[in-house]
């Protein structure tokens, strides 16, 4: 998604008007920021400070997952969603999306925001799209999933580790990251050989989204070394060039 006017999104008329998303999923997506303000006087669902720009720094900022998502993708497994970002939101646009996501997978270990996101799922009609899995990552069977997602949720070697795990290596992923992303990649190299690429956010300067297209421990793949452990690949749907 473009940067230009995404600080300008407010409320749920800014983000549909920004997005072009239809009124029926700006309607289950207002029905879930309703939800999610009732709980947060119970459980901290999302940060204090950022509940008055919740459409930009939490709507938005996982909307902008969706059109960097491979094509094909129909099954999500989202890791730690918390109070829902990215998944809950990736599960309501993705109902527009041709072909459509078939299954949002949400891992959250938390009893009680997992409670919530199964009533969030219910509040906007997508209990049939969303599974809520209450364990923690390390406890789960493996899930088959087209694509990974995660929120500032471990660091990039962590998260491959639940991935591969979870889902088995190479399964396509998309982590929404902070500033250490480019350290986190350089730690990550020592253990992995990792194919990628890099967006920037659209709601944050600081910020960026990692899209691995593929990844395997590095001692699995021939020839490769340290100095070699990462890949960088280009993409024409991002904004800015992919940086290693």
């Amino acid at each position: 998604m473009r940067r230009d006017g995404a600080d300008a999104v407010r409320d749920a008329e800014g983000f549909r008007q920004y997005t072009g998303v239809s009124r029926e999923t700006t309607t289950r997506l207002t029905a879930y920021a309703a939800l999610l303000r009732r709980w947060q006087r119970r459980i901290n669902l999302v940060g204090p400070k950022t509940l008055p720009d919740l459409w930009r720094r939490h709507m938005l900022d996982s909307a902008q997952l969706l059109p960097l998502l491979p094509e094909s993708a129909s099954r999500v497994v989202d890791l730690g969603s918390g109070g829902g970002f990215p998944g809950l939101v990736l599960a309501a646009l993705g109902r527009d999306r041709t072909p459509p996501l078939d299954t949002v997978h949400l891992v959250e270990a938390d009893q009680r925001k997992a409670a919530f996101l199964r009533e969030a799922a219910r509040v906007m009609t997508l209990s049939d799209k969303v599974q809520v899995a209450a364990q923690r990552i390390e406890a789960l069977p493996p899930i088959a999933a087209d694509v990974v997602t995660a929120r500032a949720l471990a660091p990039v070697d962590l998260l491959l580790n639940h991935v591969q795990r979870l889902c088995g290596a190479g399964t396509p992923c998309v982590f929404l990251k902070g500033r250490r992303l480019k350290d986190e990649l350089t730690e990550a190299k020592s253990a992995w050989y990792i194919e990628y690429r890099i967006a920037p956010s659209c709601t944050d300067s600081e910020g960026a989204i990692l899209l691995i297209d593929d990844f395997a421990p590095r001692e699995s793949v021939p020839g490769t070394s340290e100095e070699d452990g990462a890949h960088v690949r280009s993409d024409p749907r991002l904004d800015d060039p992919a940086e290693g």
